[in-house]
């Protein structure tokens, strides 16, 4: 790899790009790890819910609420990539968290119908500023080449937000204060401070601390004049590109199984055992999320160093696995066994994060190119669609119905995504630098190292 641009933790105080790629991952990944603070504060919530008589929701309701909560993120989605592309994602997501933050507040002090739904529009609209803007600035800082390992090793900043954030609310509501309200009170408190560390520490590009672009589509999209492109001409752009919309596609029969256990992940495991105690039941389901710390990292490495930066086979594979092990949930249900319930959820982590992340990432932002932002943006905005299912379903049908479903999305996503599995991005044959091309001086370099 070429020297100015590797990834090491060596020489920092030197090699001022290594400093500021190691910050700029480190803050986004906090970022990002953050937003799962305030969005898992109502799943945690619902369990005190439940049981609170001066606020009473039914379970319908509650995935009402989580519907236009997904509805909202998947707008955002949609808007906030577009948005990143032209004013960074500077603005953009720290805006996002700060509201995050202010909207958690508010559900923990006024417990009422009308606020609830307002507050989960909100939150929506402000949970989705995350994604595409902070996808963005790490594909600035770092080459499509090193993309698929460098994402994946970020992408576990959801996982681990998703792990910690549902026990962190339930201890302080249940166990510290004894009230449902404590979950969005700690939560935003969290937020609030990442927001404060994400204004000192993070930057847009390496041009914004004097340092050169890492590739040349790493450039804005400009119209005729030099300015920005507009917001029409962004979504134009990705409209025409055939292969981010068969990633959007995918990505939207693969959400929906994730946001299910994400958001009745506690409820489900409550109802089966409730004698384990709510504190316990927020954090049992937490098995799926332990995986989502190493599926993402496991297949971005085998995409670059396996697949060399084919995106596709390295989704197929993992899909695989996971269609065989959402069909095997329904009998491990119905067996009761716990055990079999917690693995095959952990299986379910492994196998659905990795592609989870590595579409809605490293994918979207090579196959953007740059409109990186706006691609993100759009791949995560259809999956947000499909997320609305995950919050929905649980509360009209039965586990059972819902995960044979998904078993079929898994399939018929698997299915889409074969034809491209020699799928390459421009960028690797185009970029003189980059580490993948066999004619470039850093694979030259490194091969001499």
């Amino acid at each position: 790899m070429n020297q100015t641009y590797g990834f090491s933790l060596l020489n920092l105080s030197s090699n001022p790009i290594q400093r500021w790629r190691l910050q700029i991952f480190a803050i986004t990944w906090l970022a990002y790890a953050a937003f799962y603070f305030t969005r898992k504060a109502f799943s945690v919530a619902k369990l005190g819910i439940a049981d609170d008589p001066d606020f009473q929701l039914e379970k319908a309701t509650m995935a009402n609420l989580d519907a236009l909560y997904l509805g909202a993120y998947a707008v955002g989605q949609f808007t906030w990539g577009i948005l990143a592309d032209r004013f960074g994602p500077r603005v953009v997501v720290l805006g996002g968290l700060l509201i995050s933050a202010v909207v958690s507040l508010i559900m923990g002090s006024f417990a009422t119908l009308p606020i609830f739904a307002t507050c989960m529009v909100i939150q929506g609209l402000a949970q989705s500023t995350g994604w595409s803007g902070l996808c963005k600035n790490l594909g600035s800082f770092f080459a499509t080449g090193e993309r698929g390992r460098v994402l994946g090793l970020w992408s576990s900043c959801y996982a681990f937000g998703g792990l910690v954030a549902s026990p962190f609310a339930g201890w302080w509501a249940y166990q510290v204060y004894g009230d449902w309200r404590a979950a969005f009170f700690s939560s935003a408190i969290v937020v609030g401070a990442v927001a404060v560390l994400f204004f000192l520490l993070q930057r847009n590009t390496p041009q914004d601390v004097g340092l050169p672009a890492v590739e040349s589509t790493d450039t804005p999209q400009l119209d005729g004049n030099g300015q920005h492109a507009s917001f029409a001409s962004c979504l134009k752009t990705i409209l025409r590109n055939r292969t981010v919309l068969v990633l959007g596609l995918a990505y939207f029969l693969l959400k929906p199984a994730r946001y299910a256990i994400l958001f009745w992940g506690p409820v489900m495991v409550y109802e089966r055992m409730p004698e384990i105690g709510k504190v316990a039941s927020a954090i049992v389901p937490t098995s799926f999320e332990v995986a989502g710390l190493i599926g993402p990292v496991l297949l971005g490495l085998m995409s670059d160093k396996l697949f060399g930066a084919r995106r596709f086979p390295a989704c197929v594979v993992s899909l695989l696995v996971l269609a065989v092990c959402l069909a095997l949930f329904v009998p491990a249900m119905q067996s009761g066994s716990v055990l079999a319930v917690v693995g095959l959820l952990f299986m379910m982590g492994l196998s659905l994060y990795g592609p989870d992340s590595m579409i809605s990432g490293s994918a979207a932002i090579d196959y953007g190119q740059g409109t990186a932002g706006t691609a993100a943006g759009f791949v995560n905005g259809c999956g947000s669609i499909g997320a609305i299912l995950g919050g929905l379903l649980p509360g009209y049908f039965d586990t059972e119905s819902v995960f044979l479903l998904f078993t079929g999305t898994a399939l018929i996503a698997t299915v889409m995504m074969l034809p491209y599995w020699n799928s390459r991005p421009n960028q690797l044959a185009q970029h003189p630098s980059n580490p993948l091309n066999p004619n470039s001086t850093a694979s030259n370099a490194s091969l001499r190292a």
